[in-house]
């Protein structure tokens, strides 16, 4: 059971945890996590490192992340460094943040495509699939 009286978690700049971590409430990371993360709402600092999947609801991401990143509204700030796919409802990117991997909304999330029908699996001419609400992408400057 979470305690009722706790509103966030801090791991510190100069822990490192190596194992996953999971959280109910808000999580502020500046230290380095090997393992994935799961919580309701991450903030991640400059000089924090990440090495695991992260799932969150919201998360806003300055540092080093190496795995996937699942977030409902997810916000990459300049000196983020993400290297792995991206999977959000609501994006916003500042000018200056570094992302090698995939960008695809969470309502797209589906069982993994086959060989045969992975043509099908991507939308044609950038619109939503009838019913699925549009994701939002936001460029910040």
């Amino acid at each position: 059971m979470a305690s009722s009286n706790s509103t966030f978690s801090v791991i510190g700049s100069d822990v490192t945890i190596t194992g996953n971590v999971a959280a109910s409430t808000e999580l502020h990371v500046d230290g380095n996590v090997e393992g994935d993360i799961t919580c309701a709402s991450l903030v991640q600092g400059e000089g924090s490192v990440v090495k695991g999947v992260i799932q969150a609801e919201s998360a806003r991401l300055s540092g080093q992340v190496t795995g996937s990143i699942s977030a409902r509204e997810l916000v990459i700030l300049k000196s983020a460094r993400i290297d792995g796919d991206v999977h959000y409802d609501a994006l916003t990117i500042e000018q200056g943040a570094t992302v090698e991997g995939r960008f695809a909304p969470r309502t797209a999330k589906s069982a993994p495509a086959t060989n045969s029908d992975h043509r099908n699996a991507e939308p044609q001419s950038g619109s939503p699939k009838s019913g699925d609400e549009e994701p939002k992408l936001t460029l910040a400057g």
